[in-house]
């Protein structure tokens, strides 16, 4: 079966690929760079020069061929194959009649935990947001425990805010409800470690992205230093990275994108070099329908799978697809169809027209740039 063409489709902040092949079997997939889709755009054209005219079924010789045929490597090229692996294994499962979780073992699981993201700008909209959000039937919340402005507060003012609405929160849903705090690399390791210690009484699942994760020498002396699990990965790109951040024992939870991390071919790997050290793997999901259904598979798949977003906002683009994935409260359901479940309806996207995102920037007080 060989690859005819390779297509992707700007549709309002997504990024999806579609791989054409000679007997007719179509595979979606989608990237997952989401700041900077126009520059993942451009690769996949550059890329598809290599696929077109090749077996679509040698999925792993194709992606050790392209990342390792130049010097370089980096997270746009890394997306755009991710994008590309995911259509493959879509493919891949079509041409069986197998849902891709099938290809990778069978299903370990028959539906898929997933947590929902506490809204709110004052702290009692944040403690009547997680009270909602419990009574949809999630058994699993994150927030980010900042309120607007905060970049222009002090340390001290942030912390207190932070510890204020955590502690809401906990009063409104109690303590049988998992609660994890998305940082969003917000801190500096001073502040990381104040606010962690406050939390402690507060039950807190996982500490995500105290600091930016550039450099793992400051993360790994935050976890040395206080006893909150921590939770880290969204922004890596390659199998490498996270061996290294799991080898250090720094983190509980590692934060692996689908559609940035390598699609299938290498998130299933990391996910296997993980479950080894007894850490669990809290896929980090950005994107459309697409983008769930193709997670959902490896979630499926993997033992050490713990949670990810629910992200209800994607429903909002359900009709680009044939098959979205269903939700029942605080789950996902895992799809029997074949591939990853679903078709794009190329018809529909023109609906939704491109949106890039702008550089807009989040300062400090001192008009110094913060996060």
């Amino acid at each position: 079966m060989k690859i005819e063409k390779i297509t992707p489709f700007l549709v309002d902040r997504f990024l999806l690929v579609r791989v054409y092949t000679d007997q007719g079997i179509v595979g979606n997939g989608e990237a997952g760079l989401w700041a900077h889709h126009g520059v993942v755009n451009r690769a996949i054209l550059e890329l598809s020069d290599y696929f077109v005219g090749k077996d679509a079924t040698r999925i792993e010789h194709h992606y050790q061929t392209v990342s390792r045929d130049a010097h370089f490597m980096g997270a746009a090229l890394s997306a755009a194959l991710s994008a590309i692996d995911i259509a493959l294994w879509d493919i891949a499962g079509q041409a069986v009649d197998q849902p891709v979780h099938q290809l990778l073992g069978g299903r370990v699981r028959d539906k898929i935990k997933v947590f929902a993201n506490v809204g709110g700008a004052t702290v009692p909209e944040c403690a009547a947001s997680a009270h909602q959000q419990v009574s949809a039937g999630y058994l699993s919340l994150r927030m980010s425990p900042f309120l607007p402005g905060f970049e222009r507060k002090t340390p001290s003012q942030v912390i207190g805010e932070a510890v204020a609405m955590v502690a809401a929160v906990r009063d409104a849903v109690g303590f049988n409800i998992d609660l994890g705090l998305e940082i969003h690399r917000n801190l500096r390791p001073e502040e990381a470690i104040i606010l962690a210690r406050e939390l402690l009484p507060f039950r807190i699942l996982y500490y995500e992205d105290p600091l930016a994760p550039e450099t793992l020498e400051p993360m790994e002396y935050i976890a040395r230093t206080v006893p909150l699990p921590m939770a880290t990965g969204e922004r890596f790109y390659n199998i490498f990275q996270f061996k290294d951040l799991i080898d250090r024992k720094i983190v509980s939870l590692i934060r692996p994108d689908l559609s940035l991390a390598g699609g299938f071919t290498q998130c299933k790997k990391i996910a296997a070099i993980a479950e080894s050290a007894f850490v669990g793997i809290f896929p980090h999901l950005m994107g459309s329908p697409v983008n769930i259904a193709a997670f959902s598979q490896l979630d499926a798949a993997i033992p050490n799978y713990v949670l990810m977003e629910s992200h209800p906002s994607a429903d909002a683009f359900n009709e680009i697809v044939d098959h979205p994935v269903e939700r029942q409260g605080g789950y996902l359901l895992v799809s029997d169809r074949p591939g990853i479940g679903l078709e794009i309806d190329e018809s529909k996207l023109d609906r939704f027209p491109y949106q890039p995102k702008k550089i807009l920037g989040n300062f400090h007080a001192d008009g110094s740039v913060a996060h």
